[in-house]
This record gives C-alpha cells, structure tokens and sequence, in this order.
C-alpha cells in the first residue's frame, strides 16, 4: 500500500506543476494589463509613467519564464502575493473564505453520501414497486431543475412564504440548510440511481444467490452486496464532492454566504489577478487531493487494485 501511495503522489507532482504553468500563462493572455487594473484598484490614474512603474514593482516587466518561476518559488513559501483590492496578503483572505466553502461543500457532501445510498438501496430492494417509481420521478425532476433556479424556490417558499429559514442571519448551523440542499438535490439524484443500479448487479450474482441457498440472514447478505458495489459509488462521490465544489460558487452567491467562491468571483470582477491565480490554483489542488482519496479509498475496498498499480 505504501510504495502504491509513493507512485500516486510522485505522479500528481508534475500534473501540478503543468496546472501551475497554465494558470499562471492563461492570465497573461488576459486583454487587461495587470499594471493597470492594479492602478484602477487603488484609485492611480493610469499614466503612463504609472504603468511604468507598477510593471517593475510587480515584475511584470521581467521575461515571462522568470515570471513564472519566481511565482513558484513564493507559492512553495506560501506567498501568494497582494491582493489589487484588499491590499491584504492574499492567503489571509484564503484562510479566512476558504473554511465556509469547504463546510458547506463537506455538510452537502454527507447529505448527498447518506441519502444516496439509503434510497438508492431501497429503490432497489423496493424494485418496481411504487416507492422505486417515485424514486425515478423524484431523481428526473432532481436532475431536470437548475440548481440556482431551486435554490431560488427554497428561498421563496421557506424565506418569504413561510419564514421558517433564513439563509441570511448569523451564518450559522441553521443558515447552511437552504445552501446544503440547493448543492446536494442534483448528486442525490444521480447517486441513488447508480447506487441501485450497481445493487440489483450485484444482487444477481452467483454467490449472492449461494448465500440466499445457505439461509444466510438476509441483513448479512445485503451488507455483502452494499460493500461490492461500492467501488463506482466511490468514483461516483468523488466526482460529486468536485461538482459540489463548483456549485458553491453559485450558491454562495445566491444566499449571501461569505465563501472563497464569492470572494472569487469579485476578485474577476475587479482583475484582481493575484486572487483569481491563487483561485484557481487552490481549487485544482483540492481536485487533485480528493482523485488521491478516491484512488486510497478504492485501493482499500479492492486489494486487486493497488496490486496492480505497483
């Protein structure tokens, strides 16, 4: 398990260092000098001589490779430079915008585990009965409906038509429900479809029939028939936890929630260059440790899998 450990983390080091190079490339194409969204940001007018001399405070006047490299070479100190806008270190306002995103991304990401697997189990033990049917519908409709345009319905009929829930007060517990169902409805949805699908192929194996022949307790089978069928739930979930992940963008803008994705998308506004790098930067380390999760996960669940990957 080690040495398959070693490999897969030897081999996301050059896929981040690529990922790095292209975020840092893809904003230099950017019509919008940095020099001079950096001097509209702290209200300089523009002059000519300004720009001049914002390039060389910044470095941008240096030749793109060494750019680069003295990026890198601050990132793997931390330092992901100053924000245009808040003239703070650009880190403190990760670590402060950061956490709300991944509480809201991990209380979505149980909801959408937890009721992904409970109803897709009982959609398929409950196999064309009438609370497998209502599953179906309830998945198509799940899957149909544009999560901002749901979450634009749970705030008019629990917000402004019942007022029981507000989304807007204190950030607390209890502001996080409306947000958390906004991002979990569509992966709930197609989670219990696949989790019934892989159930009922499982359920029709060899050994899953001797067992039922032995007169096996049926809680004991089902659990054996659960653990085979987790390796593309597994997959599945950590696709999810990345969609999740990107749709809190959307949802924290929607309710109000101070995350890292809102903080994101006003930095775009602004050109606000450091902040969108490190953005960017930072979510694909995310993505690129839940994928080192998945492969530790399944490598557990299947000996045959780690074994291979040696």
């Amino acid at each position: 398990m080690l040495i398959f450990l070693t490999k897969r983390i030897l081999f996301l080091i050059p896929i981040l260092l690529v990922v790095s190079f292209i975020v840092f490339g893809i904003l230099r194409l950017s019509p919008i000098d940095p020099a001079f969204a950096y001097l509209t940001q702290s209200q300089i007018p523009p002059t000519q001589e300004a720009l001049e001399a914002t390039r060389i405070e910044l470095g941008l006047n240096r030749p793109f490779l060494e750019q680069y490299f003295l990026w890198l070479k601050n990132l793997l100190n931390f330092d992901f430079g100053t924000s245009y806008v808040t003239k703070r270190p650009v880190l403190e306002d990760i670590l402060y915008y950061l956490p709300t995103t991944l509480n809201l991304a991990f209380i979505s990401m149980l909801v959408v585990i937890f009721f992904g697997i409970f109803l897709g189990m009982l959609g398929a033990i409950k196999k064309d009965s009438w609370i497998d049917r209502g599953l179906g519908v309830f998945a198509f409709f799940s899957v149909s409906m544009p999560s901002f345009w749901f979450g634009f319905l749970l705030i008019y009929v629990f917000t402004l038509g019942l007022g029981i829930l507000s989304p807007y007060e204190n950030f607390s517990l209890k502001s996080y429900i409306l947000p958390v169902l906004t991002l979990s409805l569509m992966s709930v949805a197609i989670n219990m479809r696949l989790v019934r699908v892989s159930y009922l192929e499982h359920q029709s194996q060899r050994s899953v029939l001797y067992a039922y022949a032995r007169n096996l307790p049926k809680k004991v089978v089902q659990k054996h028939i659960l653990k085979n069928s987790l390796l593309p739930i597994v997959t599945s979930f950590g696709m999810h936890f990345g969609e999740i992940l990107g749709g809190a963008v959307v949802v924290e803008i929607l309710f109000g929630l101070p995350g890292f994705g809102r903080y994101a998308v006003s930095a775009i506004y602004s050109h606000d260059y450091p902040v969108i790098q490190a953005f960017m930067l930072v979510m694909v380390v995310v993505f690129v440790a839940l994928n080192l999760l998945v492969d530790i996960l399944l490598a557990l669940l299947n000996p045959k899998i780690r074994y291979e990957g040696i």
